[in-house]
């Protein structure tokens, strides 16, 4: 009896049984969560809950706990949950595994459970699917009588997942748990959110759980510090860290580079027309003709753009050998731009200025005619100076990160305004900068083909502007060696990761 009461009471609270069947003692803000989704399963609520933690709080940890409490507390009910993500691979399977894992260390289901067809798990005659809610993916078949859940939602179709999971919990008013991070008001996490807040307002019960950084890092400190070294890196405004950490979504308003943004742009230092003894410099160049987003439709035209433009960078290396940075700082000093240049012509130009700047790298948009001229630059130049890039959808948004990361955390400044034409250009490009935030991470961003300046009718282009976005290729450039010492740039791995949404 002792034993049957003890067993009594860890089925009772998700907490006990996380901490004394598993040894995982969960954080306050993860019970919250834990306690909340438990209830609206025993007591049948059927509620909609809707979980946005930072990246790196201890989301999948506070998933595998409540699913193994669920297969637990129904293995004798032929209880079953549902577990959706964006992708089978790796998402799916990195949920089963951590789900493997816990069910491994619990002394209350490490004999009981075992997988079953590829993607379940069985506890007795309890059960959870793991299924992929891509847009190809064939996910129907199955009831959630216990749990329905949706792991990163924002990146979740709309259309899917109403096609084809949401009637999974119909016949049985199943709990719903969506969890993700924040994106834009338009993805699916971001609908049910709303939702979610107007039941609050009905009834009062708890059915959301938006956290920020500072929410983990008053329980975990050490998380706070994680997450001031990532805005010291990117930038507190940067679009990742607001949705990654403060759970703030993003939408095309204002543009890509409002005022603020723009803002810190701008450099006190002088314009140079030749380089200074013991500074380092890149080239940064756009090619006209080159289409970068490579559109289908037969109606856009051969070229946005009628400017060559490139921007000449002094490069202070400093910040490399900074702990977090590990890139350098980038100053804006010049710019050349050509109207109607033939490549061949351009050639025998960007190579002079190339050897007159003594330039480290010069990158150079590869993309269709360009290709060519990057061909013969590389052949032209030193071993390792030119550096092609192609542009691409995927590129062009990774790029983009890149530059807003430059852009944010300071590292990229122009030159005092002198009135310059191609100063500018570039100034009054950047005001028409729209961007939508896309599946996956994604960034889609450039000046609308067809943009007019409403002041002056004029016909705004985005040449200056991709120039200057190439800075975010010299940041996965090995610098080195500098002053006698090889310096090396570890690119930035951390964009990378949250966009994989590996964790």
């Amino acid at each position: 009896m002792p034993l049957l009461e003890a067993l009594k009471t860890l089925l009772r609270d998700i907490g006990l049984f996380a901490k004394h069947a598993s040894g995982t003692k969960l954080r306050n803000y993860q019970l919250q969560v834990a306690h909340a989704v438990a209830q609206s399963v025993i007591h049948r609520h059927g509620d909609t809950i809707v979980v946005m933690f930072p990246r790196q709080s201890g989301k999948n940890v506070t998933q595998a706990q409540i699913e193994t409490y669920l297969l637990t507390l129904f293995s004798q009910l032929n209880g079953e949950i549902v577990k959706a993500s964006p992708t089978w691979k790796p998402q799916s399977i990195n949920a089963m595994r951590r789900l493997d894992d816990v069910l491994k260390k619990n002394l209350l289901t490490l004999n009981r459970w075992k997988p079953e067809a590829g993607y379940a798990r069985r506890l007795e005659t309890a059960r959870i699917y793991f299924m992929s809610a891509g847009p190809h993916a064939n996910s129907v078949g199955h009831t959630a009588s216990v749990l329905l859940e949706c792991d990163e939602a924002q990146d979740v179709q709309i259309a899917k997942w109403d096609k084809d999971f949401l009637p999974m919990a119909a016949s049985t008013n199943a709990t719903r748990v969506y969890w993700g991070t924040a994106w834009t008001s338009r993805t699916l996490l971001a609908r049910e959110l709303r939702a979610a807040r107007a039941a609050e307002q009905l009834d009062g019960r708890r059915r959301t759980f938006v956290l920020t950084a500072d929410d983990v890092a008053a329980e975990v400190p050490a998380y706070g510090k994680f997450v001031q070294d990532q805005v010291t890196r990117l930038g507190r405004q940067h679009p990742l860290v607001r949705t990654q950490f403060f759970s703030e979504e993003i939408d095309a308003e204002g543009g890509l580079f409002p005022p603020a943004r723009r803002a810190l742009l701008w450099g006190t230092h002088a314009p140079q027309l030749a380089p200074q003894p013991g500074h380092t410099y890149a080239l940064l160049l756009d090619v006209a003709g080159a289409d970068e987003t490579q559109t289908t439709d037969p109606t856009a035209t051969a070229s946005r753009r009628d400017t060559t433009a490139l921007t000449v960078l002094d490069c202070d290396l400093a910040t490399v050998a900074d702990d977090l940075i590990h890139a350098p700082t980038y100053y804006i000093v010049a710019r050349y731009g050509w109207l109607d240049v033939k490549h061949s012509s351009l050639y025998g130009q960007i190579k002079a200025l190339a050897e007159h700047w003594n330039a480290r790298f010069l990158v150079i948009d590869a993309t269709g005619i360009g290709a060519g001229l990057a061909s013969f630059l590389a052949k032209a130049l030193a071993p390792g100076v030119t550096v092609p890039f192609v542009f691409n959808v995927k590129t062009k948004s990774d790029l983009g990160w890149s530059f807003l990361a430059a852009v944010e955390s300071g590292r990229l400044k122009d030159h005092a305004d002198t009135g310059d034409l191609h100063q500018a250009a570039f100034r009054e490009q950047l005001e028409f900068v729209t961007y939508e935030a896309g599946e996956n991470k994604s960034l889609h961003w450039s000046v609308p083909n067809g943009t007019h300046n409403p002041a002056t009718g004029e016909l705004i282009h985005d040449d200056w502007v991709l120039s200057a976005a190439l800075v975010g290729v010299l940041d996965e450039q090995i610098w080195g060696p500098v002053s006698g010492a090889s310096i090396t740039i570890h690119p930035p791995d951390m964009l990378e990761e949250i966009r994989r949404d590996a964790w």
